[in-house]
């Protein structure tokens, strides 16, 4: 027999518990005051507009009683005493399997059109810390379908690697490359303070084959607040967390690792935080330090994220600040040369600067020894290429410096691969050993 508890419809239960408010008691430079609110650094909030909306920011400190916000946009509609409440789960991001296939922005907002994703469950956007027992070694190399790092300085699964250059010399380029021919399970992409079209170009270009339903895009153009690029590096990173937890290989793309310092460099400078070196202040540096800590492999579930993140060098400065603390970081670097690329090789890496540090543990002895061969022919040419092209240089005089220039033509062969070409990593490894006759 039905009851009356049958027929009404089944409801969300209705929330009756007080709400509370703040409102705007400052803004200078972007940084707004707020008045009455208590909500934890990290906590979205949305300001009332006056005109029937809101707009959203975020908490990212307190002070004298007052709670300081980042609006996510524009302040162009912001008013001394306007209503402020907060929403969603402070300090938590939306993670979930739905996210694989699609486009999102920082705050995990869809921006392709294929309507809301649904939200699987909340990871911390600061990452858990783990033990260091639970970063497994590296033991496994990592195939990423271009022969010059395939070969001279191989990846392993777990590693974080930096691509350093400077502007125009084909960081976006090397990183198409990679995410056409890696070999992980799911690719977790963040374009972080880069160009609008070069994100509509990513998309038309990966999220349209068949690796779209094993890839998640994240997606913050330069154009964007700092606080919303630095949470669109961290909700990358905690997808890539969520499915490492799931036993999967992740192939984790940070472009770039500077527009990340960037941002935490105005976050910071705006709570007045005194800029160190080059007028970046400690916590901007801290930031990517533990950004790249959170990828690697896991002990306990098996899975693995490779991080593999550009560093934009200023002026071609392999000592700026961010270059610097990157390379002390990862596990690995590689440096794309403006000369090489002037010269039309291409992807233009500088073998002899650029390292893997794992590499001496995931590959044979004769690999290692190729690769070493290999190595030392192009930095002896490039030690003498003035001599060389100047006619300077007296044949004879150095056997090696003979040999490298006879098997220039093959050495920059080997190197030089065009865009939409995948080589393997036993193809790569057997070609340098046909190079050496071996």
């Amino acid at each position: 027999m039905l009851t009356l508890d049958d027929l009404l419809p089944i409801a969300t239960p209705l929330k009756l518990e007080p709400r509370r408010f703040g409102r705007v008691v400052a803004c200078d430079g972007g940084l707004i005051e707020a008045g009455g609110l208590d909500v934890p650094v990290g906590a979205l909030c949305r300001i009332d507009d006056g005109h029937g909306g809101s707009q959203p920011s975020e908490a990212i400190g307190f002070r004298n009683g007052r709670t300081m916000l980042m609006l996510l946009g524009d302040t162009v509609r912001l008013r001394p005493g306007s209503r402020i409440w907060t929403e969603g789960h402070p300090g938590m991001l939306p993670v979930g399997t739905s996210f694989l296939g699609r486009a999102v922005d920082g705050e995990g907002h869809p921006i392709d059109g294929l309507g809301p994703v649904r939200v699987d469950a909340w990871a911390p956007a600061g990452g858990a810390r783990v033990s260091a027992l639970e970063r497994a070694r590296v033991s496994e190399p990592f195939d990423t379908g271009v022969r010059a790092i395939n070969a001279l300085t191989t990846f392993g699964t777990g590693q974080r690697v930096g691509v350093m250059a400077g502007s125009g010399v084909g960081k976006s380029v090397l990183i198409d490359m990679i995410a056409h021919g890696h070999d992980a399970e799911i690719t977790v992409v963040g374009l972080i303070g880069e160009r609008a079209s070069e994100v509509s170009d990513f998309v038309a270009r990966h999220m349209s084959s068949e690796r779209r339903a094993t890839t998640a895009l994240v997606a913050v153009p330069a154009d964007h607040a700092p606080n919303l690029r630095l949470r669109g590096a961290c909700q990358a990173t905690a997808l890539a967390e969520h499915f490492r937890s799931q036993g999967k290989r992740v192939l984790l793309i940070l472009d770039s690792l500077t527009r990340v310092a960037h941002a935490t460099r105005e976050i910071g400078l705006l709570l007045g935080e005194p800029g160190a070196a080059r007028g970046y202040p400690p916590s901007a540096l801290s930031t990517i330090t533990k950004l790249v800590e959170r990828a690697g492999n896991s002990a306990s579930t098996g899975g693995s994220i490779t991080g593999l993140y550009t560093v934009l060098a200023d002026g071609d400065d392999q000592d700026d600040p961010v270059v610097d603390t990157a390379r002390a970081i990862l596990d690995g670097h590689l440096v794309l040369s403006r000369a090489l690329a002037q010269r039309g090789q291409y992807p233009a890496i500088d073998v002899a600067a650029s390292l893997s540090r794992v590499m001496d543990d995931i590959v044979s002895p004769g690999h290692r020894a190729l690769a070493r061969a290999f190595r030392a022919l192009v930095a002896n040419y490039e030690a003498n290429r003035d001599l060389v092209l100047m006619g300077a240089y007296r044949p004879g005089a150095d056997p090696e410096l003979d040999r490298a220039i006879g098997m220039q033509d093959a050495l920059n062969g080997f190197l030089s691969q065009e865009r939409d070409e995948q080589a393997s990593l036993d193809h790569s490894v057997a070609r340098l050993a046909a190079l050496f006759g071996a």
